[in-house]
């Protein structure tokens, strides 16, 4: 960090410290509020996606699932069919898992560091539980509703695939054969058990940190409370959407974002390789403008 920036740095965190001493009280209210979230929703519904798909990593799901999809994953999006592990367990597990699994397959040689950057732009994803039970169900009083959301982000994420397929410059032509040794499984289940629990405290902390930073934007008025929340962190955003079309659209653009909070999640994942976080940012932010685009035709039909 350049001197000047961590001179302006300091300065602001020095305004949020003082901020947080005179609004100590109710900042602890927040506080408690997010570990509660954390507890009842974040941990329940990621350390056990986290868990299995750490698993299946380990045992080898993307080197068993290479053959099968090559010749999807090759002509679309210029990656090895390996690749597919993580844009499938990040589609079905939820952040960061997508970008813990391109992590995984970049150290073990599956992808080199170019294939994992593009890999990286639209791997990681939310979860269908989050969209279908807590925004469909929760907000819009839908299954329907939820699935949809859940098929536009999908949607979103192949699309920022297809038009980030050039983004970074390969480092090989012809993949290399990867010698893959599959460890025992009783060694396999306790390193994904004890990597996931370490993930999560990860992800527990920052959905706690911005829950807890957010909490002045809630008080704005109209959508503005939503899209400034929405842009920061994704779990507390459900209760200041509408049963509404313009929520709908809110709800499917700041989905395919993720938030500043899955931003810090990812760079915590992506913290020991040379990884930069550079390609999720633009994957995201592509994600969430595409996901709000296809979003406004289908509110005018399904709200």
């Amino acid at each position: 960090m350049k001197k000047g920036y961590r001179a302006d740095a300091c300065l602001v965190l020095c305004g949020v410290l003082l901020w947080f001493l005179a609004d100590a009280a109710r900042l602890r209210l927040e506080a408690l509020k997010a570990l509660t979230l954390c507890a009842g929703t974040v941990i329940p519904s990621l350390f056990p996606f986290m868990t299995v798909t750490a698993l299946l990593v380990r045992l080898g799901f993307g080197q068993w699932l290479a053959p099968h999809t090559a010749g999807l994953m090759a002509p679309l999006f210029r990656l090895p069919g390996c690749a597919s592990s993580a844009l499938l367990l990040g589609l079905v597990g939820g952040y960061p898992i997508g970008a813990r699994t391109a992590a995984e397959l970049y150290a073990s040689g599956a992808l080199t560091c170019a294939e994992a950057e593009r890999l990286l732009t639209f791997c990681n994803n939310s979860n269908p539980v989050f969209l279908i039970s807590v925004l469909g169900v929760g907000v819009f009083g839908s299954v329907r509703a939820g699935l949809w959301l859940w098929l536009l982000h999908i949607a979103a994420a192949l699309l920022t695939g297809l038009l980030l397929q050039g983004h970074g410059t390969d480092r090989r032509s012809v993949p290399p054969a990867i010698s893959f040794q599959a460890p025992s499984l009783s060694g396999a289940f306790v390193s994904a058990v004890r990597d996931s629990a370490s993930g999560m405290l990860s992800v527990c902390a920052f959905v706690t940190l911005f829950y807890v930073l957010a909490a002045p934007l809630r008080g704005l008025p109209g959508p503005w409370a939503a899209l400034t929340v929405g842009v920061t962190e994704l779990f507390s955003l459900t209760p200041l959407l509408h049963c509404d079309r313009m929520g709908f659209v809110l709800a499917a653009g700041c989905a395919g974002w993720g938030g500043l909070s899955v931003l810090c999640q990812t760079a915590a994942i992506l913290d020991g390789t040379d990884l930069p976080l550079r390609p999720c940012v633009l994957g995201k932010l592509m994600q969430g403008l595409l996901s709000a685009a296809l979003a406004v035709p289908l509110s005018l039909w399904l709200l």
